[in-house]
């Protein structure tokens, strides 16, 4: 039974030497199984000049080894059905198939063992007793059990123990109704999704801070460790906000963050090796306070489809050091997405950065807020168009588009055109907000 602090105390509070030295052994067990069961990697194995598994060598020389990336995986599983060449277990061993959403490409297929799903769902467990989560909780779930891997958040809360009142996504009505009815206290979602509920209960005469709601544990989009956007859900719910983050090829909720609201701790231990590097010159970066890169990740103990050296294209801050509950870092933040990251001229511009500047002035807008570009592709032109929603009933000052531009060029040196929307008129989501849309945008 967990403690009422720690769900797994004694891997939680690990220092980082004794962790590495426990996963050691484990690493290379894990490459061995790789050069006997994924033609995968025996081929990029064999392109990198390893042999055996012995040539591979430990943690320390995992630096040498190839990156993989997700156009790869994609490409083996289009050349060889169904699930590429990277499935390195029987099929028949495989109890889920799930897919990513396919927003920057052809949706990958992921499958797990019922070994690899039960580490999946005791590493979130570590991380949604670090958000607050307690077996003796009622929960609501906001996502389906499919296709994507946030369905496992349901198995890893049955495994928590929780009382569940599933609703799933597309089904905000219902979940409203839930929430007044049974007095939830713990709630996962979207950042995105938390602002939509307060906003759609308060329309229909219901107080979201009387639901009864203790924590809310947002994943699945950067936002919920932007100060602003958390102040906003935290103030709507009368609920703290617990930022966890996961990685559909790797692994649900990797991360969590405790009651200190202080970063997310990395709580896969065990399980998943983690490295940093610096995105453009592909160099590992040391985790220390303050140190800005891309995480890199490495199973240790996957059956179906496990990965070496996976690029994850979040770009993370990093917080080490104990925190007031005991665990032990690194802790991250994560500031954005490759996949999101525009270029204005030679700048990179996170969109996710830009609504941090935009919430500063609350309540004069939303907080809903959608960038526009002019032509597709990362390379853009200044002037970036950025529409922003005016907060409800408000009649913003026509200087208010002028201010927001000044502040995003004085803190992140982008020149932009500010365009103030009616309240509503941007679209709401019950999963990932899109911050950034084509559709007027020439080829």
């Amino acid at each position: 039974m967990p403690s009422t602090e720690l769900f797994d105390p004694e891997a939680e509070t690990r220092d980082l030497a004794d962790q590495k030295r426990l996963d050691e052994p484990v690493y290379r067990k894990q490459i061995a199984y790789l050069f006997e069961r994924s033609e995968f990697y025996r081929d990029k194995f064999k392109a990198a000049g390893f042999k055996t598994p012995e040539s591979v060598g430990g943690l320390d020389e995992l630096r040498h080894l190839p990156f993989t990336v997700k156009d790869e995986l994609r490409a083996s599983q289009a050349e060889h059905l169904p699930l590429g060449k990277q499935l390195a277990a029987p099929l028949d061993d495989v109890v889920r198939i799930y897919s990513t959403s396919g927003t920057s490409g052809t949706p990958l297929y992921i499958p797990v063992t019922q070994g690899d799903l039960k580490r999946w769902i005791h590493a979130s467990n570590r991380s949604y007793f670090a958000a607050g989560i307690r077996p003796h909780h009622r929960v609501v779930t906001t996502y389906n059990s499919g296709p994507f891997v946030a369905g496992a958040v349901h198995e890893s809360m049955i495994a928590l123990g929780v009382r569940m009142v599933p609703v799933g996504s597309g089904n905000t009505e219902r979940l409203l109704t839930a929430l007044e009815r049974f007095q939830v206290q713990a709630m996962p979602g979207t950042p995105s999704y938390f602002l939509y509920i307060a906003e759609a209960a308060r329309a229909r005469g219901i107080d979201p801070r009387a639901c009864g709601l203790e924590t809310l544990v947002a994943g699945g989009e950067p936002g919920g460790g932007e100060p602003d956007v958390r102040a906003q859900i935290e103030e709507a719910f009368d609920a703290k906000v617990h930022e966890v983050l996961g990685l559909g090829e790797m692994s649900i909720s990797m991360f969590g963050e405790g009651p200190e609201q202080d970063g997310m701790n990395f709580l896969a231990r065990d399980y998943i090796h983690m490295e940093l590097i610096d995105p453009e010159t592909e160099e590992p970066l040391p985790f220390e306070d303050g140190v800005q890169g891309e995480p890199v990740y490495t199973h240790l103990q996957q059956e179906a489809a496990p990965l070496l050296r996976f690029r994850s294209r979040d770009h993370v801050t990093v917080r080490m050091g104990p925190v007031d509950s005991g665990r032990t870092g690194p802790r991250i933040r994560c500031i954005g997405r490759t996949d999101d990251m525009l270029i204005v001229r030679g700048v990179n511009v996170f969109p996710s950065a830009v609504r941090e500047v935009v919430n500063t002035f609350r309540p004069d807008v939303s907080g809903i807020m959608l960038v526009r570009p002019t032509k597709r592709g990362v390379q853009q032109l200044p002037p970036l168009p950025v529409h922003i929603e005016a907060a409800e009933g408000s009649a913003p000052g026509a200087g208010l588009g002028e201010a927001i531009e000044k502040a995003i060029r004085d803190a992140l040196i982008v020149t932009t055109k500010v365009e103030i929307v009616p309240f509503g008129s941007l679209p709401r989501t019950d999963y990932k907000t899109r911050l950034v849309d084509y559709s007027d945008a020439e080829s």
